[in-house]
């Protein structure tokens, strides 16, 4: 039936994987299926709690700014900024900063959400409140694309600026608590999201200052050749 879901659909990644364990249990695999259900239903649970948990002075902000990461345009914004602004250092974190979020959404936002094919959480049946609601995306909800974007940003920015990785972290942070608030992820989404983004983030900075070292190392070795044309 078109549009239905598959209630199977809804089911943690953990828990599916704590199945699949079952299927050739062990002592140690009937250890790991055992832990696997318990993340799964504390998952379950944090999302039931902050859906259920009155807070009328934070719904609005956290919506919007749930909406102001959509498609990256808050990261755009902070690196288009320091492109513009920081100079030397803060264009080569701009750039570094994009790299990461478009390695990231090339990673997470296909096969990993189309692996995972969890779907979006029943806000509507869990109770958050409709104030809190933004519009519901069409893609898979796990890992959380903004929870990765804005940690891959963060990690690979601040590596070239590092006053800027508690701010920018923090900022993160805040996304990713937002897309929870706002019922269109799972907690659990959400931290393997910020894990792969934060992770996703230092790799494109660590190749980063391996180019930059490599060109330094190029540059002295012309350096001789050019002085004696």
């Amino acid at each position: 039936m078109s549009g239905t879901i598959d209630p199977t659909s809804r089911v943690p990644p953990e828990e599916r994987l704590a199945e699949r364990l079952k299927t050739r249990l062990t002592p140690r695999t009937a250890v790991a299926a055992a832990a696997l259900e318990e993340i799964a239903a504390v998952d379950r649970a944090v999302f039931r709690a902050i859906a259920s948990t009155p807070t009328p002075m934070l719904d609005e902000p956290l919506r919007r700014f749930s909406g102001l990461a959509n498609y990256s345009k808050l990261w755009l914004g902070v690196g288009g900024a320091l492109f513009a602004l920081g100079g030397r250092s803060g264009r080569r974190a701009a750039v570094t900063g994009m790299v990461a979020v478009g390695v990231n959404s090339a990673l997470v936002n296909l096969p990993m959400k189309f692996a995972s094919g969890r779907a979006r959480p029943d806000r509507e049946t869990a109770g958050v409140p409709a104030q809190r609601w933004v519009p519901m995306p069409e893609s898979t909800s796990f890992p959380s694309g903004h929870s990765a974007s804005g940690f891959a940003f963060a990690g690979a920015v601040a590596a070239s600026i590092p006053a800027l990785a508690v701010p920018l972290r923090g900022l993160a942070a805040v996304v990713a608590y937002s897309r929870v608030h706002t019922g269109v992820h799972y907690p659990g989404d959400v931290v393997v999201g910020s894990l792969v983004g934060a992770t996703i983030g230092e790799a494109t900075a660590l190749a980063a200052r391996s180019m930059l070292r490599r060109r330094a190392r190029a540059a002295v070795i012309r350096g001789p050749d050019q002085a004696k044309g």
